[in-house]
């Protein structure tokens, strides 16, 4: 596929990575040659310095027959007029932009073909938004990812001594509860993969990634560890995007603070807010921390723009006795270096980002795409289609599929049933299979499995 990327920040720039790997034709532009020299360093890609909207910047990068355009610059405007030009000059068939602003957002009208011809619209504080709500609900998970509008869920947990299951195999588990099906999609020890079998010993600190149906969730996270009571006081430090947006999605059933530099911010906030208490200082002052009773947080989540502040506020807000600590990071290289320390969970928007935009330039019949543990391993959502002759997945039993080394699949959801997968499960045309890869260099196998053959035509 022959994709151009315009903007090498940082989530272009993760994007091209993803992609360049896949045999996929993928051009970069942007108007900071350096940034574009190191990203070409690294990887097997062309560059084009230039705007990004700029007719003749298109043309340079391959407009005239790209099947699709990724407009992620800083500028919502730059990447809405970037689709324009590209949709009235070079009739690309698929155009992505990222559109921040909510004053853009909120009129649906602007974004088709008689307008601003937009095909899919990323919202990263929206995305971000909706991460860190799954992680407020279920206390105690590493991440939670949705498929098939919530029915079924992937839960990533760490194993905890005094867990039930922990030093017990994993064909226990129909045991301890005989009423709950549930599956194991991967676990990571150590940071190493393990695909998981029915002997697997799970080991206390492993990393664990099940898939149920959302009714179960908690009740296979207690297996795991023990289960920690629901979170009633949430402390926001930053006041921005994700801040409000979050505030106005949990108000109503937490106990919620911000904590905002801004004065003119403040004044926004509550005046917008229902029941948020808006709190103008710096979340890095010890004073008013202790003030605000920190100890008596449930949760500490730092939400700015900027990583060095967030880490310090958390760790700040750790040590002065919050329960747990969530935090923002924007440079990738920090992530693993913060995280399961005095930081409980650190979130990147670019990688929560990322699965939304790989939604839409995977082959097959790919409804989403969720990167796991931070870009190592992937979830697939993929819609199976066609018979038994046009087919390589229906019809079959998930034994007699020839999945990809690393390849797992954890769940088929067929109309509203979640079925969780046995070796003997068949797979109808229609169904949505939840695929877990820890090895993401087998993606294109994995897309070609849901790619029809001629047959079905």
């Amino acid at each position: 596929m022959k994709i151009i990327i315009l903007g090498a920040g940082q989530v272009g720039g993760t994007l091209a990575e993803h992609l360049a790997g896949e045999a996929n034709d993928i051009t970069v532009v942007d108007t900071d040659a350096d940034r574009l020299r190191n990203l070409g360093d690294r990887l097997d890609i062309r560059t084009v310095v230039g705007r990004g909207s700029f007719p003749t910047v298109l043309r340079q990068a391959g407009a005239d027959d790209a099947d699709m355009l990724v407009a992620v610059t800083n500028s919502d405007e730059v990447n809405m007029i970037a689709c324009q030009v590209a949709y009235t000059l070079f009739h690309t068939p698929t155009k992505i932009a990222r559109v921040r602003e909510s004053a853009y957002l909120t009129r649906e009208a602007l974004f088709d073909n008689e307008a601003i011809p937009v095909d899919v619209l990323i919202s990263p504080e929206q995305v971000v938004t909706n991460y860190i709500k799954r992680l407020i609900e279920y206390p105690g998970a590493l991440q939670v990812i949705d498929f098939a509008e919530g029915k079924a869920q992937l839960v990533a947990v760490r194993a905890y001594y005094g867990g039930p299951l922990v030093g017990q195999q994993l064909r226990q588990i129909r045991e301890h509860m005989p009423s709950v099906d549930t599956r194991v999609a991967a676990i990571f020890r150590r940071n190493r993969p393990i695909m998981p079998q029915g002997d697997t010993v799970i080991e206390a600190d492993d990393e664990v990634f099940f898939i149920a149906a959302k009714a179960h969730i908690r009740a296979v996270m207690s297996e795991m560890r023990r289960l920690e009571d629901s979170y009633k006081r949430i402390v926001i430090a930053g006041g921005g995007h994700i801040g409000e947006r979050l505030a106005e999605a949990i108000e109503s059933r937490y106990q919620v603070k911000i904590i905002e530099m801004n004065p003119a911010r403040c004044r926004y906030l509550s005046e917008n807010l229902e029941s948020t208490v808006v709190l103008q200082g710096s979340a890095s002052d010890r004073d008013l921390l202790v003030e605000e009773n920190i100890n008596e947080a449930d949760i500490f989540l730092a939400l700015t723009n900027d990583d060095e502040a967030n880490i310090m506020s958390s760790l700040l807000a750790k040590r002065l006795g919050a329960r747990k600590v969530m935090t923002i990071i924007n440079n990738p290289a920090y992530v693993d270096l913060v995280q399961g320390g005095e930081i409980d969970i650190a979130i990147s928007p670019q990688l929560a980002t990322i699965g939304t935009l790989l939604t839409h330039v995977r082959r097959g019949d790919i409804e989403s795409v969720h990167s796991l543990r931070r870009g190592a391993a992937e979830a697939i959502e993929a819609i199976a289609h066609g018979d038994a002759k046009s087919s390589k997945v229906v019809g079959r039993m998930i034994e007699d599929i020839a999945l990809p080394p690393g390849t797992t699949i954890g769940a088929v959801i067929r109309d509203e049933e979640v079925l969780i997968a046995h070796d003997d499960t068949v797979i109808e045309s229609g169904d949505h299979v939840i695929l877990f890869l820890v090895d993401k260099k087998y993606i294109r196998d994995v897309e070609r499995l849901f790619q029809v053959g001629l047959t079905f035509f």
